[in-house]
């Protein structure tokens, strides 16, 4: 893992997925609660270099459509939190960095 947020779409999103630890962050351009959490789940990354974080483009024409179709998003941000391959938690909207850390804390139990 390397401490920064990777561009999640159709083509890795299995394999992110499948991550010992994996928190991803689905958002589209326009929206600013998902702008204004882009800084969070970067210092998030850097902070915790053993988990994979990665943010899904759900603007990008043709890039994200099969994750469209696995999963119905009410709210942009949507965060998942997932752990070879299987969720384990979904949160709406813009975390905060303590809550982002909790969440973390919570489902991912090895150091940093």
């Amino acid at each position: 893992m390397s401490g920064i947020v990777e561009n999640v779409n159709d083509e890795n999103y299995a394999d992110f997925m499948q991550a010992q630890a994996a928190v991803v962050a689905y958002g589209i351009a326009t929206c600013e609660p998902c702008k204004a959490y882009d800084p969070i789940l970067e210092t998030s990354a850097r902070d915790h270099a053993n988990i994979r974080f990665g943010k899904a483009k759900m603007h990008v024409p043709g890039k994200c459509r099969g994750i469209k179709k696995q999963h119905n998003f009410e709210t942009y941000p949507t965060t998942h939190f997932y752990s070879n391959g299987t969720l384990l938690e979904t949160k709406e909207g813009k975390l905060e960095s303590t809550e982002l850390a909790a969440l973390i804390a919570q489902h991912f139990s090895f150091p940093r």
